[in-house]
């Protein structure tokens, strides 16, 4: 069995065991990004031949906070399948998660498809067909979240959930760099920030996915979500936490997470 097999295999059983594992860069040496991402696409396939839809991508490490953290100098990306997406405020089970985090992102939706390389902000901008508030609830399947570049790629870029707000905002109707968010938990203010934190502009994440994604001959489909990266830092959240964003012009999100799964 190889490297990038056995990797996924980790990984899909910390999913099903619930435990942590060790970060794969720990465990296999040299691994490249090439590798993660394989490890990543393999687990994604995994899940579809169990009947996983994909239903968007998400940006992650778009802060320049994050990337210096990291010690990384470019974004990765993730797949997000129908069994991440939580309705707006519903109850969300804690325990489907191991480590949780949540972010507030401005997401778009596509109204058309996009595909690179080349893409341009204009042409970006087109497919658009709405905005939406959400919530990305971040997770992480290494122990600890002990992740370089290469581990949270492995990790299908530390996806875990989705909230999508309920009011689409036309892509003109908002400045998308000028946009501020407020974050609560339990209804105290936990952290604010505007949406030029991600690349300068979610817009700037939009394009660097379907570019990126381009030169791996995947182009990004109409009606799927893009969670372009997020505006403040990531919030920890446990079982009977609720957690909102409210954009300016675009409203609020609720991440619930009280009560059982529904």
């Amino acid at each position: 069995m190889d490297v990038v097999k056995r990797a996924a295999g980790d990984l899909i059983g910390a999913y099903a065991s619930g435990r942590p594992v060790d970060p794969p860069t720990d465990v296999y040496d040299d691994l490249t990004l090439d590798d993660a991402y394989a490890i990543q696409l393999a687990q994604i396939e995994e899940f579809r031949a169990k009947g996983a839809r994909v239903k968007g991508h998400k940006v992650g490490l778009t802060s320049a906070a994050m990337r210096r953290q990291l010690g990384v100098d470019r974004p990765d990306y993730g797949h997000l399948l129908d069994s991440m997406f939580h309705l707006d405020a519903a109850p969300i089970d804690a325990g489907r998660f191991l480590q949780p985090r949540v972010e507030p992102e401005i997401a778009f939706v596509l109204g058309r498809p996009l595909a690179g390389p080349g893409v341009t902000a204009a042409e970006a901008a087109a497919a658009v067909e709405f905005t939406l508030p959400a919530l990305e609830i971040i997770d992480s399947r290494v122990r600890d979240w002990k992740i370089t570049l290469l581990d949270t790629v492995a990790d299908n870029a530390s996806s875990g959930g989705v909230v999508l707000g309920t009011r689409p905002v036309p892509l003109d109707a908002v400045d998308l760099r000028l946009t501020g968010c407020l974050l609560y938990r339990d209804g105290e203010l936990v952290d604010t920030g505007a949406a030029a934190a991600v690349l300068g502009s979610p817009l700037n994440a939009l394009v660097w996915l379907a570019n990126t994604l381009g030169e791996r001959g995947v182009s990004l489909e109409a009606g799927h979500v893009v969670l372009p990266g997020a505006i403040v830092a990531a919030t920890p959240v446990s079982a009977g936490d609720v957690v909102t964003a409210e954009f300016a012009g675009l409203g609020t999100v609720t991440a619930n997470f009280r009560g059982a799964a529904c």
